[in-house]
């Protein structure tokens, strides 16, 4: 008997999740889809505002917005060795 009515509980919260699912689905979508494009206008606000900031570029010129690693080399480093291929 135990088995019986676990299997109907079981089957019960189902169809009730299955239905309050159908209910609440929209509600649900409609939230998440409003809160994307919430973030999305966000990011696009602060890209325009970004773009404002910098100074209008004359054509033509030239601007570095981040300089290059510098190459040191070690030239202490040790002596050269040729070698030679032994068959």
């Amino acid at each position: 008997m135990g088995l019986l009515r676990t299997i109907f509980i079981i089957v019960l919260v189902y169809y009730i999740f299955k239905v309050l699912s159908r209910i609440f689905a929209p509600f649900l979508v409609k939230y998440a889809a409003k809160k994307a494009e919430q973030r999305f206008g966000d990011q696009f606000g602060q890209y325009q505002k970004q773009k404002q900031k910098e100074p209008s570029k004359k054509v033509g010129e030239i601007t570095i917005d981040k300089m290059p690693k510098t190459k040191t080399s070690n030239k202490d480093v040790g002596d050269y060795v040729d070698y030679e291929e032994i068959d």
